[in-house]
């Protein structure tokens, strides 16, 4: 498992000022895609327990709000374990900070009854249209994404937008 990239302080991945990991590898190649060098599996840096170590330490300020994991596509079968123990690890350590992710798989569709979901606070859904970009949008790229309240979404087992 690898990831690109480890952000301390980013503004623009969720609310507030967060730690992002960015995952590496995905097969989806959206076009125009804003990360194409996270897309080979191949590429990036190993994940250990010690990035798990280096990103818990970086979220250990009292200004970080949260943690968002990016990617390439952290819900990919070759990215889910590592993406997994560290959004547990996350909400272990810190359950009063939110996690966001962005998937490009679906919440009902691929995502249901997997582990992740029950650490994940907010969930940004969908692959990235670009004929559908709108830069007003908060969040995400395109319409047809969504901004999942995962935990309400999970107690109502039905989608519920995150407001």
């Amino acid at each position: 498992m690898k990831y690109n990239v480890v952000r301390k302080m980013d503004i623009s991945n969720g609310p507030g000022v967060r730690v992002s990991v960015f995952m590496q590898g995905c097969e989806f190649h959206c076009k125009n895609c804003f990360n194409q060098e996270t897309w080979d599996f191949d590429g990036g840096k190993d994940f250990t327990e010690n990035t798990i170590d280096q990103v818990m330490d970086l979220c250990n300020k009292d200004y970080i709000k949260g943690l968002s994991i990016l990617g390439g596509e952290p819900m990919h079968p070759r990215n889910i374990e590592a993406t997994t123990k560290l959004a547990k690890k996350f909400k272990e350590k810190y359950p009063d900070k939110n996690l966001w992710v962005w998937s490009g798989y679906k919440f009902d569709e691929d995502l249901k009854n997997k582990e992740v979901l029950n650490y994940v606070d907010v969930l940004v859904d969908g692959r990235y249209v670009d004929e559908l970009h709108d830069p007003t949008l908060k969040w995400k790229g395109s319409s047809n994404q969504r901004v999942i309240d995962v935990q309400k979404s999970l107690k109502s087992n039905e989608v519920v937008e995150y407001k």
